[in-house]
């Protein structure tokens, strides 16, 4: 992975962000927990330093992760909560009307996806 974008367009740091947020979603990266150092993630990742301190640096500014100097970076409190409530709001927001415009054309009832019994 480079800090060039893919075919997506979209930013490499915010792919980045991406993963580390879901990680802290899902519980590997918990609360109170350090985030590995900015050249472990790069080199776990492939990715340029500079890009994944791009990526750290949104977390910070988000108030999502506090640094403590010479220590490292940690998973801020109520982070995981904060970063549902964002996700959340944007997939609500972004993601979803497109998701449901698309299901409409299809004829998908959103009902039988989510394997609640068909209403008649």
């Amino acid at each position: 992975m480079t800090s060039s974008s893919s075919s997506t367009g979209r930013p490499v740091y915010l792919k980045l962000r991406d993963q580390i947020a879901a990680a802290i979603l899902d519980g590997t990266f918990a609360e109170g927990a350090m985030l590995p150092s900015v050249r472990a993630y790069a080199a776990a990742e492939a990715a340029n330093p500079l890009t994944v301190a791009k990526a750290y640096q949104q977390f910070q500014a988000e108030g999502l992760v506090q640094v403590q100097r010479g220590v490292g970076m940690f998973v801020a409190a109520g982070a995981a909560e904060a970063l549902r409530a964002r996700e959340r709001e944007a997939f609500l927001r972004q993601k979803w009307p497109e998701i449901r415009a698309h299901m409409r054309r299809l004829h998908i009832d959103p009902a039988r996806l989510l394997g609640e019994p068909e209403r008649t």
